[in-house]
């Protein structure tokens, strides 16, 4: 897997993380999470299926919020130098719109989103590898 695939398995899971915050993901809220995430990423021009990694995030999950983000957390600083800021902004407007799909946003999806603003901020990919991301 490249470090984009993983920035964007990454962004799968913290959405995932936004939207198991208040319960379990019903399967219309997962067609939704798809949809955001999908409509997203669509204009993009990656080299792999966005909506694969999606579907292989929600598939294989059964871990608890925490453990989610953590470990997403941990791939996105192993693959920062891919992070460019508009993918920053991308991440952080996917993980709202997941929050804002099922209204209202609780207080637990607040703080994952919240937690991810603060813990991504200082992160800064380099534009060698990035370029237009």
């Amino acid at each position: 897997m490249s470090p984009l695939q993983s920035l964007h398995l990454a962004l799968g899971e913290l959405a995932y993380a936004v939207a198991l915050a208040d319960g379990t993901v019903q399967e219309e809220e997962r067609q939704r999470f798809h949809s955001i995430v999908e409509a997203e990423l669509r204009s993009k021009d990656y080299n792999f299926d966005v909506s694969e990694i999606i579907f292989q995030v929600m598939d294989k999950h059964s871990s608890d919020v925490e453990t989610t983000y953590n470990w997403a957390m941990k791939e996105i600083k192993l693959n920062s130098h891919y992070l460019s800021p508009k993918l920053k902004e991308t991440f952080i407007s996917v993980m709202t719109k997941v929050a804002k799909a099922y209204p209202p946003v609780t207080p637990e999806e607040n703080a994952i989103i919240e937690r991810f603003k603060k813990d991504i901020e200082p992160l800064q990919g380099d534009p060698v590898y990035y370029g237009d991301c």
